[in-house]
């Protein structure tokens, strides 16, 4: 059995698709998690990020965890993780790692990728949106084929949805994409940004339910941007902006966690993380996290890279991780 590695299990939206109203919004309906924490319980022992913290600064040589050792992350703050996700947790007596935008919980703003992914739920043809981001593109000069085409290839997007979300995020320039993604939000999501806000994200009071209940809270970054793509010191403003608001509601920094928005990190927000110490870091890049990666980039499997029927036998992720028919008894 492997033994020093951990497999760190990442999500976003956890709901109930069919009662929702936005089921084409690319979410993990509440069945099929139910499903798969079964799944996990089964075959991994859960751990929680104290334990994972201790295991990296203590090590000599491979890490001393769990056999099968499993770590659940939940992304963004959403309201789903607080009232889906969190009583399952509570009830199964396992911890989660749940990571907030620091600024869409204390200014109930939209952000940018949430509006990229409701605008894309909520319109029945996807073309209509490519469309007009590519007049928009056209308008100021820029040819988005370009980017499109020397783009990787997306996991879990089909290529038009992929373009609108490069586009949306990063290729057009901020001064464009912005308006452009308020227009788009407003005519297919809604205009009114701060109601939205309040039915899609966790407040302070429920982070802090959620701490009291043994959950971990980390850094989430304040803005949710590509932080890899900025300079030094709007990186540190990123940083510290979050570390602020984690202190507001209660969390310890003496062991704070940071997890990247869209994995995206560079040398230099490295540099400032270890300044601040930072003692792990979460990235998206798709792996099993053991002691020959840097703490501060460790690799996550996405819910979709484990099965989702709690019978189901182990996949090879499983394997990479050395099950052989252990069933876990882990709790927190």
């Amino acid at each position: 059995m492997a033994m020093g590695t951990v497999t760190i299990v990442m999500y976003h939206y956890v709901r109930d698709l069919r009662r929702s109203r936005y089921p084409r919004l690319k979410a993990l309906d509440l069945d099929l998690f139910r499903e798969q924490l079964a799944y996990i319980k089964r075959h991994y022992v859960i751990i929680t990020m104290e334990e994972l913290i201790f295991a990296v600064e203590q090590r000599r040589g491979a890490w001393r965890l769990p056999p099968n050792a499993a770590l659940l992350t939940f992304d963004d703050g959403y309201l789903d993780h607080f009232i889906n996700v969190f009583p399952l947790l509570d009830e199964m007596r396992v911890q989660g790692s749940f990571f907030p935008p620091a600024r869409a919980i204390r200014e109930r703003k939209v952000l940018d990728v949430n509006k990229i992914h409701f605008v894309l739920a909520a319109c029945e043809d996807p073309s209509e949106i490519a469309d007009t981001v590519w007049r928009a593109g056209a308008a100021h000069g820029l040819d988005l084929a370009v980017a499109n085409e020397r783009a990787p290839k997306s996991r879990h997007d089909r290529p038009e949805v992929a373009f609108i979300k490069r586009a949306l995020q990063s290729e057009l320039p901020r001064e464009v994409r912005a308006p452009l993604l308020d227009k788009l939000f407003a005519r297919y999501v809604t205009e009114d940004e701060a109601a939205f806000a309040a039915e899609l994200y966790m407040n302070v009071d429920h982070l802090r339910c959620l701490m009291r209940h043994g959950m971990f809270i980390g850094c989430h970054s304040d803005d949710h941007v590509r932080l890899g793509q900025l300079d030094a010191e709007e990186q540190a403003r990123q940083i510290d902006g979050a570390l602020e608001f984690l202190v507001e509601i209660g969390v310890d920094l003496d062991g704070w966690v940071m997890c990247y928005p869209y994995g995206d990190v560079n040398e230099t927000l490295l540099e400032i993380l270890r300044a601040r110490r930072c003692r792990i870091g979460l990235t998206t890049r798709v792996g099993l996290a053991g002691a020959e990666n840097d703490p501060l980039l460790l690799p996550r499997l996405d819910t979709n890279d484990l099965p989702k029927r709690a019978d189901a036998p182990p996949n090879q992720w499983a394997t990479h991780a050395g099950l052989n028919g252990y069933a876990s008894q882990g709790g927190r």
